[in-house]
């Protein structure tokens, strides 16, 4: 039985709540933006081998300490660390990842809202039309109106904090066996669209063309930050998931196929957007706007694109809202199992400050854009607050969780936890101990460092 007594009901509801938690925003809305901010095929080689040097042993790694421990992540890593005889102190380790992924929260949920926004007015009004000044003028409004965007942050928390209030198998499981296959439907269905009506070829070009020249420490940092933030380790969210795992549950199988899946929907989104740019001549290095300005005006140019479009949307906010409902998980399990809180306290009271948060991004979108608050650094002259989380979290904060979460797994813990758990054999275990210890946070230094050194 899984943690305070809650427990997923068999194998498939937890994967599909596992997918959920992994493909999110970070999957569908930043890989597009990123890849094409980062110079293409480059950028994929580092996030593909990201994903396998070090995302996916740190989730093998998560899914052991949380069906051994079978409670929160702080909790988890403290009943881990004091059976075989390391400090408690590596509880800290677990509540650090807690707030990273509240970090997330605040500032993901105010993206979740431009989702639910561009849902409302595209099925009100469909599409602004064709042109660029008036599809950006459009996003400039949102952006510009500080109250709608509030409104907007508080309704996408809202439901997220009433799927979460209702427990893991009547609540997490319920909404993920509902919005995956809905998720898995839509990308196919835009991907498909995107290749028959945009250019196939010059996307193929883009996303697998490797130009060793646009190889750079920062395109590895920002390649690696990007696995991090779309699958969710590093932040205990997945020993959260695995804590309420039975033994019946493959745990090796459960995380292979997560990661293969947000693979599969990462690629999926660049099918879907990228011919669309090709085909009209738009900058795939659109940044954040790629998917709510540069996209909506290839859509206007094409066949049934208003409906596209719509449907689009709702793709984005149904995997920003499974992923957000996973990253509060995180925090209200640390309260119900730790101090005691009862489930509908702990996550009213997260999803309060969790809002009030999210207004410093909202606030940094309009009234607060022209305030930089490290602008005596040359490297933030100009990041506005929402910037800086951003940063602050994906590109310190989640790699520095992970580091850390490799050493516990790799040398404070034995490898027969490993093996145990996860159902390898003894060399199997040795093998993936080796990686936790070696590979993975030399991987991760190796990135985070660089950029400083160069």
């Amino acid at each position: 039985m899984g943690a305070q007594g809650e427990s997923w009901s068999g194998r498939a509801g937890f994967i599909l709540a596992a997918i959920g938690g992994a493909v999110g925003l970070g999957s569908i809305w930043k890989f597009p933006y990123e890849v094409g901010a980062n110079g293409g095929g480059a950028f994929v080689l580092c996030y593909l081998l990201g994903l396998a040097l070090v995302v996916t042993p740190l989730m093998f790694a998560e899914f052991a300490l949380g069906r051994r421990g079978a409670a929160d992540a702080a909790t988890s890593l403290e009943r881990a660390a004091v059976a075989h005889g390391a400090s408690r102190r590596w509880s800290a380790l677990g509540t650090f990842g807690i707030v990273t992924g509240l970090l997330i929260l605040s500032f993901y949920s105010v993206i979740g809202g431009w989702t639910l926004a561009y849902v409302v007015d595209t099925a009100r009004a469909g599409l602004p039309g064709a042109d660029p000044a008036a599809v950006q003028a459009r996003f400039d409004a949102l952006l510009a109106a500080p109250l709608a965007m509030t409104g907007y942050h508080a309704l996408f928390l809202a439901l997220t904090a009433a799927v979460v209030w209702r427990g893991v198998r009547g609540g997490i499981e319920a909404a993920c066996k509902v919005l995956m296959p809905i998720l898995a439907v839509l990308m196919a269905a835009l991907a498909a669209y995107g290749a028959l009506e945009g250019n196939l070829a010059a996307t193929l070009e883009f996303l697998f063309r490797f130009e060793p020249a646009a190889l750079t420490p920062r395109v590895a940092l920002e390649a690696l930050g990007l696995g991090f933030f779309s699958i969710g380790v590093g932040i205990g969210l997945m020993i959260t998931y695995a804590a309420y795992a039975g033994r019946e549950i493959d745990l090796r199988q459960a995380a292979i196929v997560s990661v293969a899946a947000d693979t599969a929907i990462s690629f999926l989104a660049g099918f879907a957007v990228f011919p669309l740019v090709f085909a009209h001549g738009l900058d795939p290095a659109g940044g954040a706007g790629l998917v709510f300005v540069t996209l909506p005006i290839a859509f206007a140019r094409m066949p049934f694109g208003a409906p596209a479009a719509l449907g689009f949307f709702v793709l984005l906010f149904v995997a920003a809202f499974a992923s957000a409902i996973s990253l509060l998980e995180l925090a209200v399990a640390l309260l119900v199992r730790r101090f005691g809180w009862r489930r509908p306290a702990a996550t009213a009271a997260l999803a309060a400050g969790c809002f009030a948060l999210g207004i410093v991004t909202v606030l940094s979108f309009n009234l607060w854009s022209g305030w930089h608050p490290l602008g005596a650094l040359p490297a933030f002259a100009t990041a506005t607050a929402f910037d800086l989380l951003d940063h602050l979290t994906s590109n310190l904060m989640l790699p520095l969780g992970g580091f850390l979460l490799a050493v516990f797994a790799g040398w404070v813990l034995p490898a027969s936890l490993l093996a145990g758990e996860l159902q390898l054999g003894p060399a199997s275990a040795a093998r993936l101990r080796w990686v936790l210890r070696y590979a993975v946070p030399a991987g991760i230094a190796a990135v985070a460092l660089a950029p400083l050194l160069a």
